[in-house]
């Protein structure tokens, strides 16, 4: 007898988790079914590989919209969901409270509710976060407390709490939560830091920008690369029983060490002088380039983010094989070569 392809559905598919996770999934091939918002510039320019695959499919929809969520279920009768949408900046958080609780912890609620009446036995992932734990030490595992400073923070916790703790235990619901740590890529938005700080300097370097203002520069995070990370989601859907896992290198970078990070793959060198919003980063032509703004710092500060991957490694076999510098200098590349074709 035939084996049945395997199916899952992907919200927030034409994200950058969204679409490594595509490609991954039709590469072991899975058909795919992709959420896509009707506001969502072009939803195939980032599954470029996936492009005119007969085994991926899009279908309009929101997490706003239980219909919608419903008619997504019944036509593609998904063996995995995959819960990638989300209000994800978190500096946006502050000033939309309302919208990312809208989507981030109602939108989770609506997708398990649908899904229980329409696929009950299917296995479902939900992206949460590592802004739960806060201001908790590092490192951060499984067990660590949740300690939440943002609105997104806070929402992506009552969306575990509620909705994947909650009806695991009440509703014996396969659902697993993946506590992932910053995860980065060229196909990361424009407006996160990180791309922020790779795009400015490749413009500097091509003479088409003079300089750029960052916030905190002592920040430190956990930074992995999303194309690792996709893996672990769907290695955490093929297990005998669900959990929750955090997704991390283990470790820790400032903003500071990406900002070297990029400038030494453009082979640029920065200087600092100066502290505090005082401080300035200079070129080797004395020109500062990088300043300090406070607006760009958040209301409330996570200073330090590290996760401890440990359960991972050892209950889903899973690790990085991207490290940090790889990273960058993969991000940065691409934006240079980009911008140099088009500037």
């Amino acid at each position: 007898m035939r084996k049945k392809k395997a199916r899952a559905l992907i919200t927030g598919i034409t994200g950058q988790d969204g679409s490594y996770l595509s490609e991954y999934l039709l590469s072991l091939g899975y058909e795919v079914w992709g959420l896509v918002r009707r506001t969502s510039l072009d939803p195939l320019m980032r599954l470029s590989k996936s492009t005119g695959n007969k085994n991926l499919h899009l279908v309009y929809g929101n997490l706003r919209d239980s219909a919608t969520l419903a008619r997504a279920l019944e036509e593609g009768k998904p063996h995995e969901i995959y819960n990638l949408a989300a209000q994800s900046d978190v500096a946006i958080s502050f000033k939309c409270p309302e919208e990312t609780f809208e989507v981030d912890y109602f939108g989770l609620g609506r997708l398990v509710n649908e899904a229980m009446k329409i696929v009950p036995k299917v296995r479902i992932y939900q992206a949460s976060t590592s802004e739960m734990f806060g201001r908790t030490p590092p490192p951060q595992n499984e067990r660590s407390p949740f300690r939440p400073v943002s609105p997104y923070g806070e929402a992506k916790l009552k969306a575990h709490e509620d909705f994947v703790v909650g009806y695991r235990k009440r509703h014996g619901l396969f659902i697993c939560s993946g506590i992932l740590f910053n995860h980065e890529s060229p196909r990361r938005g424009e407006h996160f830091v990180t791309r922020k700080i790779s795009i400015s300097l490749a413009k500097i370097k091509l003479g088409v920008q003079k300089s750029f203002a960052l916030g905190n520069l002592d920040a430190k995070r956990d930074w992995g690369f999303a194309g690792d990370y996709v893996r672990a989601m769907h290695l955490m859907l093929q297990q005998k029983k669900p959990d929750d896992y955090v997704v991390a290198t283990g470790v820790t970078h400032s903003v500071r060490d990406f900002v070297e990070e990029v400038a030494r793959a453009l082979e640029m060198k920065i200087t600092w002088k100066g502290e505090g919003l005082k401080e300035v980063g200079i070129d080797s032509y004395g020109n500062t380039i990088i300043t300090v703004d406070k607006k760009f710092y958040r209301p409330h500060e996570v200073n330090a983010l590290r996760g401890d991957p440990s359960k991972a490694r050892k209950k889903l076999g899973w690790k990085p094989y991207v490290a940090f510098e790889e990273l960058v200098q993969m991000m940065t590349r691409a934006d240079y070569e980009r911008l140099k074709k088009t500037l």
